[in-house]
């Protein structure tokens, strides 16, 4: 059996800067000679393959096992869940469903550009991150904060800040899925727990998002407005990830929100209208033309669709469901930890009925409702191939490279070297996420390669077990505004195409006062609430 190495390098700083190989190649091509990420994927995993292999002495045979069985994982378990959530919101979207359901939106939006943001940046935003993710919400959402007289850079950064809190559980919960795959960490106990982080995270960003429209001036009177906006995500967000799993929670948390804010607009409205900038508007004249009248059934038509993949997603993956359970075959390689002197293991279950199954039977369910022609059908799946070719390419290498990583014990021995910080190291874990996100462009991604590491600096320095990988993954959805990756597609429906640097530079400033929130809430539960942690 393959015995992991702590120090192969007989020298502990550079044995961490040799298992920091493969992120440095990560960040040379993907941030700096711009490779595309299935590509830089494949490269870093003949890199970290061969350092496993050089350095840190793992058997080529056993390297290349557990390359297979992550990549396997990374396919069914994170690959399948993403393929039919864009194909639900493809179906939504050629259908005319999703226009109809934005249009309903923007018609009860008043002319205020402070309401029009929370209630579509935040909220619509977090609807399209909880199915599809991968810079969707900025693409959808900057066009029409444009037509609502936002200037365009500004428009795509209030889209990338209102971005912050849902990519945790974005793609019906990919990241946190992935996390708990590197990690060994049950899942319903890192939903639970980035859960806990994110409801705290989640009261800042829409005070930001209503400075950014209108400045000091905005929130004079548009306070009662981040309230509401933040405390409603909150209520739909939080029970969903404590007791259901982390498919959900941006679906309802958005839900609740929209509901909430539209109840909240019938009682209250700013005192002033505003437009972008904090000038005043004229109410008579600031009004928008009428959207089209739409009847009882469209709008049932339009809100259908999300009512069906909560009621089917809750009951066929809810705690009281056997279906996640059922296994059809475990294959594992295993090898003993530097650190616990234990088995740790790289394991591909096949269980027919995961998550991205019940997405799947969502999907079949919609179809029912909806019935569209074949044709349609047909040009759902040619999008979704074109759109997600790359991505599903990226879950196949990148949790291949991550697991030989683990495996081979070179996660062990940065994460022993990261943990002579010492419990300074709290404010580092989410920088890692931040720093992560950057270099990969995905949460989950990130959580792949550096979950298990902050696992481990976690258990060497007796910190509370979730407290770490969480961070990681709510550090990385901070991150997400200056990704590369997550910039080129969210500005692909702009005049900022190919000029992503300049979209990630004017979002830099905002990104680190987020991430500085989060270091204070990562403090808040490591000094005063550590048992939500363990």
């Amino acid at each position: 059996m393959f015995q992991q190495i702590l120090n192969p390098a007989h020298n502990l700083g550079l044995t961490a800067l040799l298992a920091l190989i493969p992120f440095v190649v990560l960040l040379v091509l993907l941030a700096g000679m711009r490779v595309t990420a299935w590509l830089a994927t494949i490269i870093g995993s003949v890199v970290t393959l061969l350092m496993a292999v050089a350095v840190w002495k793992l058997p080529l045979g056993t390297g290349l096992h557990a390359y297979l069985l992550g990549s396997l994982t990374g396919v069914w378990n994170i690959d399948w869940i993403t393929f039919w959530g864009v194909v639900i919101f493809n179906t939504l979207t050629l259908t005319g469903v999703f226009d109809t359901f934005k249009s309903w939106l923007v018609s009860q939006a008043t002319a205020d550009i402070r309401v029009q943001t929370i209630l579509l940046a935040w909220s619509l935003g977090a609807l399209l991150e909880g199915l599809v993710g991968f810079g969707y919400p900025w693409a959808v959402m900057a066009p029409i904060l444009v037509g609502f007289g936002i200037m365009e850079l500004d428009a795509i950064r209030v889209a990338a800040i209102a971005n912050n809190a849902p990519v945790s559980f974005g793609a019906l919960g990919v990241p946190i899925i992935a996390l708990a795959a590197v990690t060994g960490i049950p899942l319903m106990s890192l939903s639970a727990s980035i859960g806990k982080i994110v409801a705290v995270l989640a009261l800042l960003p829409p005070w930001v998002l209503i400075y950014l429209v209108t400045g000091k001036k905005g929130l004079r009177d548009g306070w009662p407005l981040a309230v509401v906006g933040s405390l409603s995500y909150i209520l739909g967000q939080f029970p969903v990830s404590q007791w259901v799993g982390p498919y959900l929670p941006d679906v309802t948390g958005s839900l609740v929100s929209f509901g909430c804010l539209l109840l909240f607009l019938k009682v209250w409205r700013p005192r002033r209208i505003l437009g972008f900038g904090g000038v005043e508007l004229n109410e008579v004249a600031a009004t928008r033309n009428e959207a089209p009248k739409l009847s009882a059934a469209d709008i049932w038509r339009a809100w259908m669709p999300f009512i069906v993949l909560i009621i089917v997603v809750v009951l066929w993956t809810g705690p009281w469901s056997p279906l996640p359970k059922v296994s059809w075959l475990l294959l594992k390689v295993t090898g003993i930890s530097s650190i616990s002197h234990k088995a740790t293991d790289v394991e591909f279950n096949f269980a027919p009925f995961v998550g991205g199954t019940s997405i799947l039977a969502s999907w079949i369910v919609i179809l029912l409702f909806l019935r569209p022609r074949a044709a349609v059908i047909g040009q759902v799946f040619k999008n979704v191939f074109h759109q997600m070719w790359g991505a599903i390419l990226v879950g196949f290498f990148i949790f291949g490279l991550a697991d030989v990583f683990n495996f081979s014990g070179m996660a062990a021995s940065l994460a022993y070297a990261f943990s002579r910080i010492g419990p300074a190291f709290i404010l580092l874990a989410p920088i890692l996420g931040w720093i992560g996100v950057a270099l990969s462009g995905s949460n989950t991604s990130t959580n792949a390669m550096f979950g298990l590491m902050q696992t481990l600096v976690g258990k060497i320095l007796g910190f509370p077990l979730l407290l770490l990988p969480s961070l990681n993954s709510v550090g990385a959805e901070v991150g997400k505004p200056i990704a590369p990756q997550t910039a080129s597609v969210g500005v692909s429906t702009s005049k900022y195409v190919r000029s992503e640097g300049e979209v990630i530079r004017h979002n830099l400033g905002w990104t680190l006062v987020v991430l500085a929130w989060l270091i204070v809430v990562g403090l808040l539960y490591y000094f005063l609430m550590p048992g939500a942690m363990r």
